[in-house]
């Protein structure tokens, strides 16, 4: 990983959640898909279409996507970005009415980390 680690502009992230309807069936949603705006972070709203059909939510989770980098473009999962962070941390906007979840960075790499080969 890059020692002058900085936010990054242009970076995408998804959110996928599992939601459960009324029969109780499982079923996983890719919520939003969003860009890092000029300062680096995200932000993303639900689209409440989505819970329809009697769907509720069970648990929404970040995933690292893309970067707009070449030469630094290769996903890592510090902070789970590649096996998902859980979006659990909240708190509300009482003028906006919604709550606003936040999650820790997700990190890209100039190169593939190198996995032994057990010999």
């Amino acid at each position: 990983m890059l020692s002058d680690k900085h936010l990054l502009p242009g970076a995408v992230a998804k959110i996928i959640c599992t939601a459960v309807d009324v029969l109780g069936y499982e079923t996983r949603l890719p919520v939003s898909t969003c860009k890092t705006d000029a300062k680096g972070y995200y932000f993303s709203t639900l689209d409440h279409s989505l819970l329809e059909d009697g769907l509720k939510l069970r648990e929404c989770k970040a995933f690292i996507e893309s970067s707009p980098l070449e030469y630094c473009k290769v996903p890592t999962d510090v902070n789970k970005g590649i096996t998902g962070a859980l979006l659990s941390t909240y708190r509300i906007l009482n003028d906006r009415k919604m709550k606003l979840y936040s999650i820790n960075p997700f990190f890209y790499t100039t190169e593939p980390k190198s996995v032994p080969s057990g010999y």
